[in-house]
């Protein structure tokens, strides 16, 4: 019992050092949805993949004139693998993953509004349980030690994930409030802060969220969707969001 609390004492010290050298914002990574082959969703000559790409695009300029870092999961019409995308992140050891889509409903024009997911707490547990199952694997690779930035056979790994997780959910639902808030402010419809599966989250190592900008299948969001104006008002609010987060958080 002693061991196991003294475990728990170092894991924690770690997650609290580790949370103190996340406080600064210095690199981000955008992540344009789709690309290349998949086009994401479409509405006549309108694809997703060209929407998400202007955006993301013009929120990575305007974050790097605040003199911030910005990584592009890709910068033109490519397709980049869902698993590339989280590795991007996490290869670039990035304080938040921000992954830009635009929405659809086939079934209703009716639905408008953004909305702005984290990685569900379902996916929270499996992360770990994952990370536990896979740990003989990560032992047999070759130099799994440059790899890995914890020792996959030591409790104090599975300590210090759980704690990420939580800290990575609570900090991801933070930011994703903060950018429903500024599409409001901006005369948007919010559909409001959800949380769900996505496999491009799952796999990232930082607060991540996943926008949805509108839904193409509505007219009033296609008219913002459909044209620079309306990228570059969308890519404004969500980095005011971005901004109002660091600020809070580099306190």
């Amino acid at each position: 019992m002693l061991k196991f609390l003294k475990v728990l004492f170092i894991a924690l010290f770690a997650f609290a050092s580790a949370e103190a050298q996340r406080s600064k914002i210095k690199t981000i990574v955008l992540d344009a949805g789709h690309g290349g082959k998949d086009p994401g969703t479409s509405h006549g000559k309108l694809k997703e993949k060209n929407i998400a790409l202007s955006i993301t695009l013009k929120v990575g300029k305007l974050l790097e004139d605040e003199g911030i870092k910005v990584v592009y999961t890709r910068k033109k019409d490519v397709f980049i693998p869902l698993h590339e995308r989280g590795t991007i992140a996490n290869k670039h050891k990035a304080d938040l993953f921000i992954c830009i889509h635009v929405n659809a409903n086939p079934y209703s024009s009716k639905i408008y509004g953004s909305e702005t997911y984290t990685m569900g707490l379902h996916k929270t547990e499996e992360n770990l349980e994952l990370a536990k199952r896979e740990n003989s694997v990560i032992l047999l690779e070759d130099n799994y030690e440059k790899n890995y930035d914890f020792d996959p056979s030591s409790p104090l790994a599975h300590i210090k994930m759980a704690n990420y997780q939580n800290a990575f959910m609570r900090q991801s639902l933070n930011l994703a409030s903060k950018v429903e808030k500024q599409f409001q402010k901006s005369g948007r419809k919010s559909r409001g802060v959800k949380q769900a599966g996505f496999q491009v989250l799952w796999e990232t190592t930082m607060p991540g969220i996943y926008i949805e900008t509108g839904y193409l299948t509505n007219a009033t969001d296609r008219k913002i969707l459909e044209n620079e104006d309306g990228h570059k008002k969308i890519a404004e609010a969500i980095v005011k969001a971005i901004k109002t987060y660091k600020d809070e958080v580099e306190k």
